[in-house]
Parts: structure tokens; C-alpha cells; sequence
């Protein structure tokens, strides 16, 4: 016999033989090894076979022994190879096995291929290997009870040998029922026991199923791009979770009723207790995770345990459900997203400048409601939009403003706060270029038509240009009432050029803060004439009539003669729409006749500085109030013949100016040797405009108009005659601020400066320096939005007040009414006044600075002095 691992008979042997070291690791020292010994005599016999003779028959059997034996050494062998990367263990399989060669190899990569393909991750390992040692331990449980049970029913079976003894066949059938009972009892909890472990091992067989289904398709079809039914479903849910507002919490109230019927099936299969008692128990566990701390035993404290980590998971997503929840509806209210739920509110459309003048007025207007609402609907943040508003320093009286994110583009947006129940929209241009501005604004009107509900208030909208208005009122109709700012400012400044002091007295009429206009029906002034209209107000003074007969149609300062008829209103300027009411006639003296004679109009000298894109309609205006013969000089940077252009690409032809003459100047204002070019001493008014290459910044605009303010009057200054009178040297030549104020005041005396104001914070500057009239244009647009918003009537007025032809605000000299200083009451100046067919609505004595609108007592008889002046409404001359 020979030990030498390379002899044939070693080989045979190992083949034929199995042995232990089967079931050993494989390696190549122990998988030519035996632990048998090799001497017995079939060994021997198959080592030394005969030589002559023919090898014994081996029975079928043991054939197929071997055959299965050799098919299994050459697997192995060929996995040790592969497996290893060692080429001597390579050539021993070879060598043992010379009839495998490629097709082993071939084998081999078939079965790893397809091992390859039903591997599974770790983590799925993991928890398949947790889920089996559980089920494992629900086994080995049910088990002890089964055999607990088999015990029991041999100590019945004794038992009951003992009852037929003692001949007690009632007992016997009731321990019967007993192990019947406990038997179906038994099988009862092995099936609900099976059946929680196949419901919780379902999930993972059915993703493994989507797993295993997409990878055959994909190998079936390598051409298609459909997506895997994963991505699929995940797509499904994703969509459901999204549409369904109720998807989240409806998911989990499902997962955690699952989860308390799998515990409770779970805790039925390894407890003694009912189902009812198990699925409560299950709740107990899901809804406190420390209940789980009493359970007995391995299989109950398994399935608590298991219960009790899905109810810690249950309630962490039912919170961070609750708090996403909350955060999203404070979120909401931060972020101006709910509702407004208002009615007979004012709704303000857009942001700019002028917000903050328009809340003001708003503000004193509703004081005598006891406040009212506001709300303010921006694209913008809304607490940017509380903030900036917390910063205005003013007092809100009552009223409460509320701020929303939205675009009035949107109708979504605009029934979000309420439009189709206000009673005024205003609609705010925004800053910047006026085109597209009113572009927006006309965009914003046609949203507005579009709400189903209709709109039970009037719309209010600021535009930019005035070729803009047309095509507002014909898409808004009777419903929208347009205020134009530019067209507004710029016919604002002509008047108070001619007529220094107008400018505070329209501050004081437009606004709410003093007097303002109202239009109220009095039936019991049916039938009376105007002229007693007129004094039959103690705390107002009328100043139009609204004819029902014409469709409502304003007429300001009608005649005297004028009776009013049923439905007519009278339009007076008061402080408050309840503070007047008529009252008995008053007995006043009759008016002396006067020789009025109107003072002729004397050919004015004005200059306007800066460009702004309506000036040819300020030329026109100007045309229509000046005199034959005045002169209009125009100093900016505008080409000559640019200008020329753009003037008529805007309408204007300067050919048919009737009574002025154009002088074109090109320069820098604020540049001191180009304004010295100018005759500045001989101007009757100075207008500084806000330049249009500057309007979309206010503080840049104000800054400009003024820088040019403080040059024109240092210039004026020093060309007046008497400057040296005025002027006191202290310091070797250098100037006192009393002696520059002086001289200042002395300039404005000489001609009338009005300057564009847009900041309001300028208009302080201007206020305390008292070297200028002034307009401040936001502040005055403001004002009028304010009260066509709570009055579209008013509207009709301020269009005639501010027009070429009709009636206007005027400041007369006392002298017209008076023939020396007299002694009159104010309702004798009334009727004085009216053989001009003029309204006195104020004056302003000669040693104050400001003019009294509406006055408290008008019965009361004063001096007058010649040298105090009356505001009055009368036809333009």
C-alpha cells in the first residue's frame, strides 16, 4: 500500500470513502486526508485489485455513491481553486480530476452569476436574521406550551381513570370540554400567532417581489427605459401624499391601527388572555413604551418590545406631523397667506412713497368712526411691510391696517383679502418709469372687473402719465375714478406760482386733517336760493351744488339765484361730516355796493427748470393762465433740438401758444456758473421741477431741486441792489446766518420759487429755513387719493379746481372787499364777495403765517385790514 497522495489508489480510495473531512473547512492538505483507517481488506482489495483478473461489479447503488461523490469533490474543488487564486491547489484538482477542466469553470460562473443576482444587502440580512430568531423563539414557546399542554392532558387522562372509579361521570365530561377547549385554544393562538408574522413578513416579500420583477424585466428587455415598479410606486405615493390634503394623517392612523392589531394577533398567539385584552394591551404599548416593562416570559417581552419601538416611530412621525402642521400655519399668518374676513374696508393695492401720507389721511379720517380697516395687499413680505409701517410716526387713531403677500394680478390673491366687500380700492402706481407703471395699474383694473362677485365699492388708481387715462376708464368704466400725479403736481405748481401761499392753503383743504370737502342731501334747503344757502351754515361754508336734474353734476360756485330742487346736495368745505348741519338764517347786514373792477393780468416772466415727461402739458396750462406776452424760459440739459422733438411727439405745438414765448436755455442746474448765465433777478416765478433722469429716487430728486434752491437765491441775493444794506461783515468778510437768512428771505420776496418737493423729510428742511413756497408732492397726491377713496364725488370737484377753465382757488387782497379798514363780520364779507361772484372760504390776517379755512365764528364782527388777503373760489380770468 502506498501513502503517496499522487498514486492512484490514494485517489480512488478518497473518492469512494467518505469521511470527515468533508465537513471540515476546505483546504488543499485536508481534502486528500482520511480519518479512516486504511488497512481493512475492501481497501486493500481495491488498492491491489488483480491484475489479470476483472474488477469486481459494484452494485447500483454504491455507483451511485460515487458518481454523486465525484460530482461534489469536483465542485468543491473547483470553488477551492477559484476561491483561493493559488495555482498549485489549481493543478492537485486538475490532476484529481483531469475530466473537468473548462466546463467546471463554466459551472462555476453560472452558479455565482445566479447567486449574485438573490443576494441581499446587509441591513435586509440583518433584519431577516432578527425576524427569524424572533419567529424562532415564538416557535420554541409555542412548543412549550404544546408540551405543557400534552402534560396537562396526561394528568387529565389520570384523572380521569380516578373519576370512573369513584363512578363520577359529570366531572369527566367537564374535564372533556376542559381539554377540548384548551386544545382549540392552542391551535386558535398558533394561528393567530403565524398569522401576525405573515402579515409583518409581507411588506418585505412584496418590495423583494418589486425588486425581483424589475431585474427580470430588465434582462428580459435591455432596450426599454420604462422605469422599475419601485420608482413607480414610490411615485404614486408621492403624488397621493401631495394631492390629498388629509394624506399624511390618514396614513398614519392607518399604520398604527395595523400596528395595534399585529401586537394584539402577536400577544393573542403567546399569552394566556383574550383578544380583547391583547389588542388593548397593544394599544397600551403603542400609546406608552414603558408599559412594555411588565410583561413575563421571552415571547411576550419580545412582542412588547416590538410594539412598543413601532409606537415610539408612530408617535415621533405624529409629531413631527403636528409641528409641521403648526409651523406651517404660523408660517402662514407671518407670511400673509390667510384670509382677510372684512367688510366695508379700505383695500390698498401695490407699495410706493405715498403709502405712508395715504394711511395718515385714512387714519384721521375714519377718527370720527371710531377707526376702521385697512388693507394693504403688496408684493412683498408681510413683515417687511408691518415693519416699515411700525416706522411711520403718526398715530393711527383707532385704525387697524393689516398687511398681505399677494399680486392684485391674481384673482386668487384679491378674493383673499376681501375685494368683492370693500368700499374703496385704491390702486398705487408703483416707482419708477410711468409707462410701465400704468401698464401694471391698467393690468390690476382688469383683474379687478374680472371677479365674479362684482365689486361693491369704486376704484381709485394713481397713474403716471395723462395719455394713460383713457384707457383705464375705458377698461374700468363707471367704476374707476383716476387721479394723475404728475398732471396733479404740475397744475398745483402753476397756481401757486402765480399766487404765493396757495400751496398750504390746498394742503389744508385736501387733507382730513383740517377742512376738507363733503356733499350731504338737506331736504329741509329745498326751495331756498343760494344766497341764502350760503349763510345758512354756521360751522361750514358752501361752495357748490349738486343738480340731481343734470345726473349729478357738480356746479362750484353757481349763481346766486339758484334754487335748489328736490335731490339736490349741497358740496360745503367743513371739518368733519358730522360736525355741520344749516340752522336758522342768520341776520346779516346788507352789502354796501362796491365799484369792483377786476385788475387786469400784466404779462409774467417764469422760469422752469429740470425736464419732466408731461411738461408740454404744463405748457399748455401756462398758456392758458399767463398773459399776452409772457415768457416761458426753459433751462435743463435737454438738446434744443431734442427738446423740440419730444415736445411734439407729446401733443404740443408751440405755434399755436397764444400768450407765451418759449426761451430755451441749456445747462446743468445744479452747476453755479450756468445758472448765473441767467437773468435769475428778473424772474416773476421760479419753477424747480424733479428732474426726470433723478424722479425714481426721491432723496436724489429732493437733494438736486434743493441744491438748485440754494444757488438761485444766493445769486438773487447778491444781484439785488440793496444787498449792501443788508449785509453785516464780522471776521474779516465773513457772513453771520442771521444776515444769510435775510438775504434769502429778501430773494423770495423778490420772486416766487416753487420747488417739487418728494420726501417729505425735505420738506422740514424747507419749512425752518422759510426761504421758499414749496409743493411737496407725494404729501399733496396722497391726499387727494385719500379723499376720492373716501368721496369718488370729490374727484369731479378737484378736476375743476385744477383745470384750464372754470373755477379755481385764488388769494385776493382785502382791498377788493374792503374801502378802508372796516369793521365787518365774516358772513358780510360773504355776500360782498358774491357781487364778484366769488366764495370767500378763509383768509389770513397780515401778521400771521397762516390762513384760517372755514371760519369757527362767522357772525362775529372784526377789523379787517386792508392789508390782509382772502382765500376765495372764483372763475379763472
Amino acid at each position: 500500500m502506498s501513502l503517496d497522495p499522487e498514486s492512484p489508489s490514494t485517489t480512488n480510495r478518497d473518492w469512494i470513502f467518505p469521511s470527515q473531512s468533508f465537513n471540515l473547512p476546505r483546504t488543499p492538505a485536508r481534502r486528500f486526508s482520511s480519518p479512516y483507517p486504511r488497512t481493512t481488506s475492501f481497501q486493500n482489495s481495491l488498492s491491489h485489485p488483480p491484475s489479470n483478473s476483472t474488477p469486481p461489479a459494484v452494485p447500483r447503488t454504491l455507483r451511485r455513491r460515487i458518481s454523486h461523490r465525484h460530482r461534489l469533490v469536483e465542485r468543491e474543488s473547483s470553488v477551492d481553486a477559484v476561491t483561493d487564486g493559488k495555482s498549485n491547489d489549481f493543478a492537485v484538482q486538475s490532476e484529481d480530476s483531469p475530466s473537468s477542466g473548462n466546463e467546471t469553470t463554466s459551472v462555476y460562473k453560472k452558479f455565482t452569476s445566479f447567486f449574485r443576482r438573490f443576494t441581499v444587502s446587509r441591513q435586509a440580512s440583518c433584519i431577516i436574521a432578527i425576524l427569524v430568531m424572533c419567529f424562532a423563539c415564538l416557535v420554541h414557546k409555542n412548543f412549550s406550551l404544546h408540551n405543557q399542554v400534552n402534560d396537562l392532558q396526561d394528568e387529565l387522562s389520570k384523572l380521569n381513570i380516578r373519576l370512573r372509579r369513584c363512578n363520577i361521570s359529570d366531572s369527566i365530561d367537564i374535564i372533556d370540554s376542559i381539554s377540548e377547549h384548551n386544545v382549540s385554544g392552542a391551535s386558535l393562538k398558533n394561528t393567530a400567532l403565524i398569522l401576525s408574522f405573515m402579515m409583518l413578513s409581507l411588506p418585505l416579500a412584496f418590495i423583494k417581489y418589486m425588486g425581483y420583477a424589475s431585474y427580470i424585466r430588465r434582462l428580459s428587455d435591455s432596450n426599454t427605459e420604462e422605469l422599475s415598479l419601485n420608482k413607480q410606486l414610490a411615485y404614486r405615493i408621492d403624488v397621493f401624499l401631495s394631492f390629498h390634503p388629509y394624506a399624511k394623517p390618514l396614513t398614519l392612523l392607518v399604520a398604527t391601527l395595523l400596528l395595534i392589531c399585529l401586537g394584539g394577533l402577536a400577544l393573542f398567539g403567546v399569552t394566556d388572555d383574550s383578544m380583547a385584552d391583547c389588542l388593548w394591551l397593544s394599544w397600551t404599548y403603542v400609546a406608552d413604551s414603558g408599559n412594555h416593562t411588565n410583561s413575563e416570559g421571552i415571547g411576550p417581552r419580545l412582542v412588547s418590545v416590538s410594539v412598543s419601538f413601532g409606537g415610539m416611530l408612530i408617535f415621533a412621525m405624529m409629531l413631527g406631523l403636528v409641528s409641521d402642521a403648526i409651523s406651517e400655519k404660523f408660517d402662514s399668518l407671518r407670511k400673509g397667506r390667510s384670509e382677510v374676513v372684512e367688510q366695508n374696508h379700505t383695500l390698498i393695492l401695490g407699495w410706493s412713497d405715498k403709502l405712508g401720507s395715504l394711511l395718515n389721511q385714512l387714519a384721521i379720517a375714519n377718527e370720527s368712526l371710531g377707526g376702521g380697516t385697512v388693507v394693504v395687499m403688496a408684493e412683498r413680505d408681510k413683515e417687511e411691510m408691518e415693519l416699515d409701517i411700525a416706522k411711520m410716526e403718526f398715530d393711527f387713531r383707532g385704525t387697524s391696517v393689516i398687511c398681505r403677500s399677494g399680486s392684485p394680478l391674481i384673482l386668487a390673491d384679491l378674493k383673499k383679502v376681501s375685494v368683492s366687500k370693500a368700499r374703496a380700492i385704491v390702486v398705487l402706481a408703483e416707482d419708477g418709469n410711468a409707462d410701465q407703471s400704468d401698464a401694471r395699474a391698467l393690468r390690476t383694473v382688469l383683474s379687478l372687473t374680472g371677479v365674479k362677485e362684482g365689486l361693491r365699492g369704486h376704484l381709485v388708481v394713481e397713474l403716471g402719465d395723462l395719455d394713460n387715462e383713457v384707457l383705464v376708464k375705458l377698461v374700468g368704466g363707471d367704476l374707476v375714478e383716476t387721479v394723475v400725479a404728475h398732471d396733479v403736481i404740475g397744475r398745483l405748481m402753476i397756481q401757486c406760482a402765480r399766487q404765493p401761499g396757495l400751496a398750504q392753503i390746498w394742503e389744508d383743504i385736501l387733507g382730513f386733517e383740517n377742512c376738507e370737502f363733503y356733499i350731504k342731501k338737506w331736504p329741509q334747503l329745498h326751495g331756498m336760493q343760494f344766497e341764502e344757502v350760503l349763510i345758512s351754515f354756521p360751522d361750514a361754508i358752501p361752495c357748490g351744488i349738486k343738480v340731481a336734474s343734470s345726473g349729478g353734476k357738480i356746479i362750484l360756485n353757481p349763481d346766486d339765484s339758484y334754487v335748489l330742487q328736490e335731490g339736490d346736495e349741497v358740496l360745503v368745505i367743513a371739518e368733519d361730516d358730522d360736525s355741520y348741519a344749516p340752522a336758522a338764517l342768520p341776520m346779516v347786514k346788507e352789502a354796501s355796493l362796491m365799484h369792483i373792477v377786476r385788475p387786469t393780468r400784466k404779462p409774467q416772466k417764469i422760469l422752469l427748470t429740470g425736464w419732466r415727461r408731461d411738461i408740454d402739458d404744463m405748457i399748455v396750462v401756462l398758456d392758458a393762465f399767463l398773459a399776452h406776452g409772457s415768457e416761458l424760459w426753459m433751462f435743463n440739459e435737454v438738446s434744443e433740438k431734442e427738446r423740440e422733438k419730444k415736445l411734439t411727439d407729446g401733443g404740443l405745438d408751440i405755434s399755436r401758444l397764444a400768450n407765451i414765448i418759449l426761451v430755451n436755455r441749456e445747462g446743468n442746474a445744479v452747476i453755479r456758473r450756468h445758472l448765473e448765465s441767467l437773468p435769475l433777478e428778473s424772474f416773476d416765478s421760479i419753477l424747480i421741477l424733479a428732474d426726470e433722469s433723478v424722479e425714481d429716487s426721491a432723496i436724489q430728486a429732493d437733494s438736486r431741486s434743493l441744491a438748485t434752491l440754494l444757488l438761485i437765491h444766493d445769486i438773487q441775493a447778491k444781484r439785488l441792489p440793496y444787498r449792501e444794506s443788508m449785509v453785516s461783515k464780522i471776521h474779516g468778510g465773513s457772513y453771520s446766518q442771521g444776515s444769510w437768512r435775510e438775504e434769502m428771505q429778501q430773494a423770495s420776496d423778490k420772486s416766487v420759487i416753487i420747488s417739487e418737493i418728494l420726501d417729505p423729510r425735505t420738506k422740514n428742511l424747507l419749512s425752518m429755513s422759510k426761504i421758499s413756497d414749496y409743493v411737496l408732492s407725494n404729501e399733496l397726491v396722497s391726499m387727494a387719493l385719500a379723499m376720492v377713496a373716501e368721496d369718488r364725488q370729490i374727484n369731479d370737484v378737484l378736476e375743476e379746481l385744477f383745470a384750464e377753465e372754470g373755477n379755481e382757488m385764488q388769494i385776493r387782497g382785502a382791498a377788493l372787499y374792503l374801502y378802508d379798514s372796516e369793521e365787518l363780520s365774516f358772513y358780510e364779507v360773504l355776500l360782498r364777495a358774491r357781487q364778484r361772484r366769488e366764495i370767500v372760504i378763509g383768509y389770513r390776517l397780515a401778521n400771521a403765517d397762516k390762513a384760517v379755512i372755514n371760519p369757527p365764528t362767522k357772525a362775529e364782527r372784526r377789523k379787517w385790514s386792508v392789508k390782509d388777503v382772502f382765500v376765495v373760489i372764483a372763475d379763472k380770468e
